[in-house]
Formats: C-alpha cells, sequence, structure tokens
C-alpha cells in the first residue's frame, strides 16, 4: 500500500515538494495539505490540473489548526514540514504534536527540491524575512544587466488565488499585475524589478516555470521568499544576514541551511547596526560557514524630502510579512521618522479597521507601525480604513512599492526605501566568475 502523508505548508514550498518528490511517485499517497501564515488560504484544493492523474479530484488543502484531527483518522503515516521562516523550537513543537498520534515526523528535504537548470542561476536568499534581499536581487540583475546578459528574474511562489490559472506566471509590466490581479505581497515583490527592466516569472509548478524562462533567459536569478531555500541548484548562492536580528541565522528554519551553503554571505544594513552585532553575525559565519565569503554592505534610506518629516506626528507603513510573521519590529520607516526628527510616530492600533485590527490580534509585538496588509480585496479596504482614520500630519510608506497605487490616502504621504550602496566590486566578480564563458559551470556543480 501506498504510504499516505500530510504536507505542511503556508501555499508555496509545500506545493513545490509535491511537485519535486511526491507527484509521480505511486508508493506516496498525499492525504492533505495544512496551511498556516497567510490569510485565506486553506479551504481550496490543491487542483487536479496540477496534481496529476493519480489525484483525479486534487488535493485538500485544510488549516493547520485542524491537523491533530487529520491523524486522530489514524490513516496517515508521516508528516512533511514544509514552510519557511519559523523558528527550531516551532518546528519541535509540532513535531511533538505529530509524534504524539503516533505519526512520523520530518522536515522538507533541500537538495531533492532543487530542480537542475540549463542555464546558470544566481539564487539569493536570506537568513529571516526581511534581511534586504529585494536589493541584492536588484543589484544582481544590474551587474548582468552591464554584462549584456539577459536576466529573467524567478520569484519565490505566493500562489493566493486561482492555483490552476496560476501555475505559470510571467510578468513584464504593471498591466500583466493587474490583469492576474496580484495581492499586495506580490506587487511588492514583482513591481520593483518590473520598473527595473526585468522580467519576473511566479506560480505554482516550478518545474514548467523553468522550461518557460529559459527559452527567453541567458542568466536566471532566483529570487528567494522569507528565508527558504532555493527551488533551483545556484551557481553561486548568496545568503543575506542581518545584523538587526543577530544569532537568527543560527535559529531559524530553514534559513540556517542558506547560511551554512551559501558562497557569499552578505551583512547588509551594516549603517544601522551596532558593531558587535555585525561581528556575532561574521563570527558564526566563519565557524559554521568558513568557505564563504563574507560581504559588508550598507542599506543606505531613500528619503525624497526629508525635512518634511521634521516635528511631524507620522504614521509608518511598513512591509507587512516582515513586521508580522518576520518578527521584525521597525523597518525603514521607523529609522527614517527617528533620523529626520519626527515629534511622534503614532501607534495606528486604535483605527485599526477590520483584517488589519486581526492582524494586531494575532501579531501583539508588532511595533508603532501599520503592516501593509494586502492579501485580498477585503484587507486592502480595511488598510485603507486605517490609514484614513488614524489621526497625523504625515504617512511615511516603507514598503517596496507606491501604496498610492493602490489605496487612496487623504493626508500628506511620502516614499522611503533602502537601497544598496555599491562597494569593492566584490559581487561583480563573483557573478562575472559565475556567468562568463570558461566559467566550468558543470564541474562547479558537480562538485557541489
Amino acid at each position: 500500500m501506498a504510504r499516505r502523508i500530510v504536507i505542511m505548508g503556508a501555499a508555496g514550498r509545500d506545493f513545490h515538494v509535491f511537485n519535486c518528490l511526491y507527484r509521480e511517485d505511486p508508493g506516496v499517497d498525499v492525504a492533505a495539505f495544512t496551511a498556516t501564515q497567510i490569510p485565506h488560504i486553506d479551504g481550496r484544493r490543491y487542483p487536479a490540473a496540477l496534481a496529476g492523474a493519480r489525484y483525479p479530484d486534487g488535493i485538500p488543502i485544510v488549516p493547520e489548526q485542524d491537523l491533530d484531527t487529520l491523524l486522530e483518522r489514524g490513516d496517515v503515516d508521516e508528516v512533511i514540514f514544509a514552510y519557511s521562516d519559523v523558528s527550531f523550537d516551532y518546528i519541535d513543537e509540532r513535531r511533538r504534536r505529530v509524534l504524539e498520534k503516533g505519526v512520523e515526523f520530518g522536515t522538507f528535504d533541500v537538495d531533492a527540491s532543487m530542480l537542475r537548470a540549463a542555464k546558470p542561476v544566481i539564487a539569493v536568499t536570506a537568513v529571516r524575512t526581511g534581511c534586504g534581499k529585494s536589493q541584492v536581487s536588484r543589484r544582481i540583475t544590474d551587474i548582468l544587466r552591464d554584462l549584456g546578459l539577459k536576466t529573467v528574474a524567478i520569484r519565490h511562489p505566493m500562489p493566493y488565488g486561482d492555483l490552476a490559472q496560476q501555475a505559470v506566471q510571467r510578468f513584464a509590466d504593471y498591466e500583466d499585475l493587474e490583469r492576474q490581479q496580484c495581492t499586495i505581497e506580490e506587487r511588492e515583490e514583482y513591481e520593483p524589478h518590473i520598473a527595473n527592466g526585468v522580467i519576473v516569472y511566479a506560480g505554482v509548478d516550478y518545474g514548467a516555470i523553468l522550461a518557460e524562462a529559459e527559452k527567453e533567459a541567458e542568466v536566471i536569478v532566483w529570487d528567494g521568499g522569507n528565508n527558504d531555500t532555493p527551488f533551483y541548484k545556484p551557481d553561486l548562492w548568496i545568503c543575506v544576514a542581518d545584523p538587526h536580528r543577530p544569532g537568527h541565522e543560527l535559529r531559524y528554519f530553514p534559513g540556517t541551511c542558506n547560511f551554512r551553503r551559501a558562497d557569499i554571505i552578505l551583512v547588509g544594513k551594516i549603517a544601522h547596526a551596532d558593531t558587535a552585532a555585525i561581528e556575532q553575525v561574521a563570527a558564526n559565519a566563519q565557524r559554521v560557514n568558513p568557505g564563504a565569503r563574507v560581504l559588508y554592505r550598507e542599506s543606505p534610506l531613500h528619503v525624497a524630502e526629508p525635512e518634511r518629516i521634521r516635528d511631524q506626528r507620522v504614521l509608518v507603513i511598513e512591509d507587512g510579512p516582515t513586521t508580522t510573521h518576520g518578527g521584525m519590529p521597525f523597518g525603514a520607516g521607523i529609522i527614517a521618522a527617528a533620523e529626520n526628527g519626527a515629534a511622534e510616530i503614532v501607534d495606528p492600533r486604535p483605527w485599526a479597521a477590520g483584517e488589519i485590527a486581526a492582524t494586531f490580534e494575532q501579531y501583539p509585538d508588532i511595533g508603532d507601525l501599520l503592516p501593509a496588509m494586502g492579501y485580498g480585496d477585503a484587507q486592502i479596504r480595511d488598510l485603507e480604513e486605517t490609514v484614513n482614520a488614524v489621526d497625523c500630519d504625515l504617512v511615511l510608506v516603507a514598503t517596496p512599492i507606491d501604496l498610492t497605487r493602490l489605496i487612496d490616502i487623504d493626508k500628506p504621504a511620502l516614499r522611503v526605501a533602502y537601497g544598496l550602496k555599491r562597494e569593492d566590486g566584490a559581487l561583480e566578480a563573483a557573478v562575472r566568475e559565475i556567468v562568463l564563458p570558461g566559467s566550468g559551470r558543470e564541474a562547479r556543480i558537480s562538485a557541489k
């Protein structure tokens, strides 16, 4: 009889693990996916069009809170944990729950779930959500453009809509974002690449995505999500570490894998970090990944009119995933407000509406900021209502996209963003070594 398993996920890595390891395996029967972290992604089915002939009715996706009930039926042999940006204590608690039901528990196989690409792959990953992968990914695509190479960014999945329709997605302009009804979270990852002239692929079936991307790309940049590991075997593996959260590089899954296996560990945002914290991250890198090259980069703040902040009561809007399950209590907006003399950072909680209020209840340790949650139309409407209700003089928008394209803000607003300062040519040299003729790609991959 086939071995029955449940895959724990968050609408991304879990589907990829299924596609790579279990879809065609007659010895395994996937009973269900569980879902968490992201609102409104459960209560669906992984469709038959993606699940394959062995699953003519698709596969149910149930809330993770129903896992105990699912296991109590007695017909599940193993649970596979397949999502990211969680502590090892968090995983151990779920392992205990599963083992108490007499069911085996394991985490996803990193190597088995990395597909082999025909084109060079540069992977940008991190130790936690919100480390600054995006500006590093854009810097890599700039380097490749300067080398005259056609580059495609393949982004970590965020399939929050119709999964069959989202199997392979290609984004070349803003109209593509509108046509495919992208959430704020999707736009935050895709729009900066599009604005930079880079085509983005994403979706659900990353084998099919790779086949399409390779038709038009000379080099692929894997733009990772959260602190997940790459879906493609990288020729150059970059891991971004965060000196604002020293020690997290050893305590969060699966970011520790990125930290231990990367060719380059890039410690970003150093201008706003304590020296001791930077040194702690570097010491951990030397201890667990002595072969990696450690680079240090400033992530300067871009504030078009900083004088507008002084003496103002400001509402700060930060990236949603970074400040919720990423656990980051501040971002570019909070730093900009403090550095430019804001009179007060206004706590938005008293005005939080609907699903935004629910987000604060779910994540009580969020600082005095507003996470830009927008996983659906209802959340976007609640976000807009909250912003416009807050009693403040100025709104600092520190999200990767211009929120005013999606919501109407009825008070003065100013955008804030991180960049990546160019230094010493080390990234350029590493990229050139990988992508230029004579790089010895096959031998290098075989050695890895």
